[in-house]
């Protein structure tokens, strides 16, 4: 295959899934982050620090332990990983869907951080004031509360895209680095720059890695004050 716009076929391939991995990634880990975050920003519940922590932990704890953890969990051999893979066929480990969840479970804690604040600063009584006209807790959450909170909510899509889009230490532990399969552009680069000659390669990928983090940047803002300003 001939190179398109100066880029190999391999090149082009890791882009094209680490686009995938990052979009796929997001996209999961959106409702467990709005419902999360909703949760820790209204509910009263039991030990909600240590939850709290617990699913911010990822930001902290180095990404070669998160893979490992994800290994030891959703891999083959692991309690969740085997029950998946005997009951429905689904493995992740060494798949690029391995890649996804272990893009989405890095950059989950930004989105949860970035909508957990959004809900927090939502005044109150216009929720109280929708209960007394009588829409239920539902429908004050789709028509009041999740409206106010959309600018918080593109900022976390946003972030938690461009943390997996840039994962590496967790993705590589769980799912290793098959080209065409789990090698996304930060697994390339790294591989690039092993070998002799490949230097090139990696300079193009790591500017592209940084052109789609600033596109990326600038649209969550742009979005941001369009939203803010209705």
């Amino acid at each position: 295959m001939r190179p398109v716009l100066g880029f190999s076929a391999d090149e082009w391939t890791a882009i094209l899934l680490s686009l995938r991995v990052a979009t796929v990634a997001t996209v999961f880990a959106l409702p467990f982050a709005i419902f999360a975050a909703y949760a820790l920003a209204r509910w009263r519940i039991p030990g909600k620090l240590f939850i709290d922590s617990v699913l911010h932990l990822p930001l902290v704890m180095p990404p070669v332990v998160t893979g490992y953890l994800l290994l030891l969990t959703f891999g083959r051999q692991g309690p969740i990983g085997s029950f998946l893979y005997d009951v429905f066929g689904i493995t992740f480990s060494f798949r690029w869907t391995g890649a996804a969840l272990a893009c989405g479970v890095m950059g989950f804690p930004l989105m949860l951080r970035a909508i957990q604040l959004s809900f927090d600063t939502i005044d109150r009584r216009l929720e109280t004031a929708a209960g007394t006209l009588g829409a239920s807790h539902g429908w004050t959450f789709l028509l009041i509360t999740l409206p106010l909170a959309l600018p918080g909510i593109i900022v976390g899509i946003i972030l938690c895209f461009a943390r997996a889009l840039g994962e590496f230490g967790a993705t590589i532990t769980f799912v290793s680095n098959i080209p065409g399969e789990t090698q996304t552009i930060p697994s390339a680069i790294y591989t690039y720059t092993q070998v002799p000659g490949g230097e090139t390669q990696a300079l193009r990928l790591t500017f592209v890695s940084i052109v789609i983090a600033m596109a990326a940047l600038i649209a969550s803002e742009v979005l941001s004050r369009r939203i803010n300003k209705r």
